[in-house]
């Protein structure tokens, strides 16, 4: 739904890329404010923290901040999936699998681009508009395969105390959407002085969270508009917010290939990169006959 730009704009900054480091006795491994294009802050990238914390790849933190916003004509992907989460406000979405409509506070889109696919969007109401897109790469079986959108209403994401579950599963809530491979994804809101701890499962060795509005402890301080990865353990992240506060919080099994980027596309060979671009190069030529591109 939204794109700050191409993704073959960094391959070169792959090696050059430093995360940096707390204190040993800190869980924290490292945390970034990442780089603001407009209402859009990316907050990971292949170049940086998505290197390492693959399969999640791109991170996006959008808040308008209540200005009005063009937003993103039709634009194509492959190799990813995307996963959209609208803490409030709304944005208006259509893609070549024939979806269009708007997309209100509290709802989620779910694009796997597979082989291939175009998707975009935009302001939806008036006003403020917060949210993130979350980028992951997607296993060989999948990458090249067939393409899946998916827009759920608030009332059919599942909840476990103050977590929303967007992917996997979480306490008793499961969400609906099949992961392409062993995650979890959840969106968190807390008032000012509760508490909420999250479990990793044991082969999540990838975990990291971002906070979307307030600030919350863990027991460093995290603030809005922050990333942070956490280093690998089996015990439990205790989060306690300093003020009211949302945040979103992944974890995940490593995706233990590389990634071979393209200008809309990550995947984890050049073979399929090729395939993959020869079928979105098919759907532009039927956009463009449409007068769509």
């Amino acid at each position: 739904m939204f794109d700050v730009k191409p993704c073959d704009n960094i391959t070169t900054r792959l090696e050059t890329a430093t995360v940096p480091t707390q204190a040993p006795r800190s869980r924290i491994a490292g945390r970034t404010h990442g780089q603001r294009h407009g209402p859009i802050t990316r907050l990971m990238s292949p170049s940086d923290f998505g290197h390492l914390l693959k399969p999640f790849v791109f991170l996006d933190l959008v808040d308008n901040q209540g200005k009005p916003f063009s937003g993103f004509g039709l634009h194509p992907h492959s190799g990813i999936a995307t996963l959209t989460w609208i803490a409030e406000g709304s944005v208006r979405y259509e893609d070549t699998n024939g979806a269009t409509g708007l997309l209100g506070a509290g709802g989620i889109e779910w694009m796997r681009a597979g082989g291939g696919v175009w998707h975009g969007g935009g302001a939806g109401e008036p006003g403020r508009t917060r949210g993130f897109q979350l980028w992951i790469a997607l296993p060989p079986e999948l990458e090249v395969g067939t393409s899946e959108s998916i827009y759920l209403a608030p009332e059919f994401i599942p909840r476990d105390g103050p977590a929303r579950v967007l992917l996997g599963t979480n306490g008793t809530a499961t969400s609906s959407i099949k992961a392409p491979s062993p995650m979890n994804y959840l969106a968190v809101r807390l008032k000012a002085g509760e508490r909420w701890s999250y479990q990793p499962p044991a082969e999540h060795t990838v975990v990291w969270t971002a906070v979307g509005m307030g600030s919350v402890l863990v027991p460093d301080e995290l603030q809005q508009g922050e990333l942070v990865a956490f280093r690998p353990s089996s015990a439990a992240i205790e989060f306690e917010a300093k003020s009211d506060t949302e945040f979103v919080l992944g974890s995940a099994v490593p995706h233990r290939y590389d990634l071979v980027l393209g200008s809309h596309s990550v995947h984890t060979t050049a073979e399929a990169l090729r395939a993959a671009e020869a079928r979105i190069s098919e759907i532009q030529t039927r956009l463009i006959h449409q007068g769509r591109v």
